[in-house]
């Protein structure tokens, strides 16, 4: 499935992140599959219907975290999926700010 690689090049997928198919490529004749493998082209079906987690996926496959990562990189390099990356901590809002916004709307 790898073709012995460990890991997702340079792309690092964190667990949470979100896994987004994207739209066929029109350039490719009617009923002519994308060129993946076969796990590969079960994650793009996957992730047509609705965006999923690495996790996610990993646990839809039955396949371990790592292989998971490796194929997520091959189709993030073929430009066949996006992947939407979890917010840092550092970047929310201060817990103290939300509660100053719900105490705001409560008083409305």
């Amino acid at each position: 499935m790898t073709r012995g690689r460990t890991g997702g090049g340079e792309q690092q997928f964190d667990l949470i992140a979100v896994v987004v198919a994207e739209p066929p490529d029109p350039t490719l004749l009617p009923g002519v599959a994308e060129p993946v493998g076969p796990e590969q082209a079960h994650i793009l079906a996957l992730c047509r219907g609705t965006p999923l987690s690495v996790a996610e996926l990993a646990a839809d496959l039955d396949l371990p975290v790592g292989v998971v990562r490796v194929l997520l990189g091959d189709l993030l390099t073929a430009g066949l999926i996006r992947v939407r990356r979890p917010v840092p901590p550092a970047l929310l809002p201060d817990e103290r700010i939300l509660q100053e916004v719900i105490r705001g709307l409560r008083a409305l």
